[in-house]
């Protein structure tokens, strides 16, 4: 049997199931009673992992929750279709599919053979995370003048193989490989 966790154990960036689904808090607020005999009560901020809502719950600070069934699969992306985006699970070889509303934005940084991990709840994919940085190459860029750097902000916009737009430094050209930050979306360097 999973162990239990009590609310006043609950720390940001951990995850509890509650009522079933799993979450994720995104922060913590205890209030201590200011009376005696007054309960302490442990303010939530929480994320549902299966339907990705935010939202503030308070709990007694000895509730229990269970801990979820959460595990990370490396996996590899082969594709994506009208199903979905697909990936490849490195332990099973199994093929998962993950819906665009959970891939959402993550979808302009994926290429073919990308090393992720999908994250499973009671065995079932249901979010994605990509590596801190992922190397995309330069498809088109306009050319960088000299004189562009008077105001200090030497960059310029880059069309990536994606199609997601970035700024890159001046001496960025196309066909250039470059490391996107994935969190940020901005320029990390050469590839």
């Amino acid at each position: 049997m999973a162990s239990l966790i009590e609310a006043i154990e609950i720390k940001r960036k951990m995850f509890f199931e509650h009522e079933g689904a799993p979450y994720y808090c995104i922060d913590v607020d205890v209030s201590k009673p200011t009376a005696r005999g007054g309960q302490t009560l442990v303010r939530i901020k929480m994320r549902n992992l299966l339907t990705h809502a935010v939202f503030d719950k308070t709990f007694k600070a000895g509730e229990k929750f269970k801990e979820p069934d959460l595990v990370n699969a490396p996996a590899s992306y082969l594709y994506a279709d009208g199903d979905g985006f697909h990936f490849m699970d490195q332990n099973s070889f199994e093929t998962l599919t993950l819906g665009a509303p959970v891939v959402g934005d993550d979808k302009d940084l994926l290429v073919d053979n990308l090393n992720v991990l999908i994250q499973k709840f009671n065995g079932n994919p249901i979010a994605l995370q990509l590596p801190p940085h992922v190397e995309l190459t330069v498809t088109s860029t306009e050319m960088g003048n000299k004189g562009d750097t008077a105001t200090g902000g030497a960059t310029k916009v880059a069309v990536l193989e994606t199609g997601i737009e970035i700024r890159v430094p001046l001496f960025i050209k196309e066909g250039d490989r470059v490391k996107v930050h994935t969190e940020t979306r901005d320029f990390a360097g050469r590839a």
